[in-house]
């Protein structure tokens, strides 16, 4: 019975370590639109900062969509702006996921969430 426990206890273990942040824990600001260049050379670049304010070292996801005038989603990237390491409680990481974008010229407003917490 007590191995069973024991096989219990670790196998749970990252689960709870995993749910100790939540996308609730993490702030994102000063997020801006820029670009750069013209034609098919046009680069984005969807930047901001992304703090911890959990508890715990813990990583985030960031989703950023970009929508037309409509609010019609035309593309949606996710990026990890400190990739597989964790930020230590009350620092930020800075990130810019523009480069994952490729420029349409119906796109009129950008959104910004959490989408994923995990501790690495």
């Amino acid at each position: 019975m007590k191995t069973l426990l024991a096989v219990a206890v670790l196998l749970l273990a990252p689960v709870a370590s995993h749910a100790a942040c939540s996308s609730a824990d993490f702030a994102i600001k000063d997020f801006k639109m820029k670009s750069s260049g013209s034609g098919t050379g046009l680069r984005l670049s969807l930047s901001g900062q992304l703090t911890n304010h959990c508890a715990e070292a813990s990583a985030a996801q960031v989703r950023i969509e970009a929508k037309d005038a409509s609010g019609k989603v035309l593309q949606s990237k996710q990026g990890w702006p400190a990739g597989t390491a964790n930020i230590a409680p009350g620092q930020s990481v800075d990130f810019d996921l523009g480069r994952l974008f490729r420029y349409e010229s119906d796109m009129q407003d950008y959104s910004v969430s959490v989408s994923d917490v995990r501790t690495w």
